[in-house]
């Protein structure tokens, strides 16, 4: 599988579906939808209905445990927050979904996987820089997952895979609001291209 998420921030529901296909079909199987889009949960329904069978669907900018339970409500399956709030993965865990809590410290680090975290989502990871996660890398635990987001896109997958990155978060570099299918299936593919050539090369 890619370690890849794409960030659908402002997605309506009644293109969600179509992008959702799009996206897939490219070979971008985990898809998230802030939940400060327009009517978010209504689009992550209409993503799983549409290609729930083939992708992992969740929501992004999840801040609060009440969030948490109307995300597992659509049927989602990983939430992804912008920050460290153990409240939030402990509530997420105890629900049954994957937890992409953010880090941009050791200390939070360390306290997002204390609480269960899958994964860790290096945000802002073009402020943390390759530096601060091949200096963070070394105290980690050994299998550590940690996601890139914000700063990271096709053009410098390579600087960050030297530098560790698992994975990465995509989110204007795939998918703007006012954006077209067609854009979306063509930023996505390169994206992929990307990505193999880095880690599957």
């Amino acid at each position: 599988m890619r370690h890849l998420i794409a960030i659908l921030r402002g997605v309506e529901p009644h293109e969600a579906a179509a992008m959702a296909e799009v996206l897939v079909d490219a070979g971008i199987t985990r898809i998230e939808v802030p939940l400060n889009s327009p009517d978010p949960l209504t689009s992550i329904r209409n993503m799983i209905a549409a290609v729930g069978d083939r992708a992992e669907l969740g929501a992004g900018t999840v801040l609060t445990t009440k969030d948490v339970a109307a995300v597992k409500e659509t049927g989602a399956t990983f939430v992804v927050s912008p920050n460290c709030d153990v409240q939030v993965i402990r509530c997420t865990k105890t629900l049954g979904m994957a937890s992409y809590p953010g880090v941009f410290t050791p200390s939070e680090c360390f306290d997002a996987l204390k609480t269960g975290a899958d994964a860790l989502k290096l945000f802002p990871a073009g402020m943390a820089g390759t530096d601060g996660l091949k200096a963070m890398r070394a105290i980690l635990p050994a299998g550590t997952l940690v996601y890139a987001v914000g700063g990271a896109d096709a053009s410098n997958f390579a600087e960050w895979a030297a530098a560790s990155a698992d994975g990465f978060g995509l989110g204007s570099s795939l998918f703007k609001p006012g954006m077209g299918v067609a854009d979306v299936a063509e930023r996505a593919a390169i994206t992929v291209a990307a990505y193999d050539e880095v880690y599957n090369g």
